[in-house]
């Protein structure tokens, strides 16, 4: 069975940093494709960072040079580099791993940005 383990939100000022972190674990596991997705309070959730297998990247555009999302050797943990946060990035992150032909949800670490 394919396991999601998340770590590394929390409260952070404006101009902070944080990283995320989600490790997808299972015998013979292999991602194809990895990223976050977040949900602010009251919003529908979107794309935030995707990376695929081969290391092609993808960001929405309001977080485009400000977080990098990141993969270890494996390919089978994927993180979320966060600097110059801002009180609009406060969210529920949620790691998603897909391995054809099934999508995995981690349970979503909440990231809140406030002075």
């Amino acid at each position: 069975q394919v396991q999601l383990v998340e770590s590394g939100g929390g409260l952070v000022q404006p101009g902070g940093s944080l990283r995320l972190s989600c490790a997808a674990s299972g015998s013979g596991f292999s991602p194809n494709y990895m990223g976050w997705y977040r949900q602010a309070p009251g919003q529908e959730r979107e794309l935030v960072a995707t990376v695929t297998s081969s290391g092609i990247t993808n960001y929405r555009d309001s977080v485009k040079g400000r977080f990098t999302i990141s993969t270890d050797n494996a390919k089978t943990t994927v993180f979320l580099q966060m600097s110059s946060l801002k009180p609009e990035d406060t969210a529920v992150y949620c790691c998603y791993v897909h391995r054809w032909p099934r999508e995995y949800w981690g349970q979503g670490p909440k990231v809140t940005v406030t002075s």
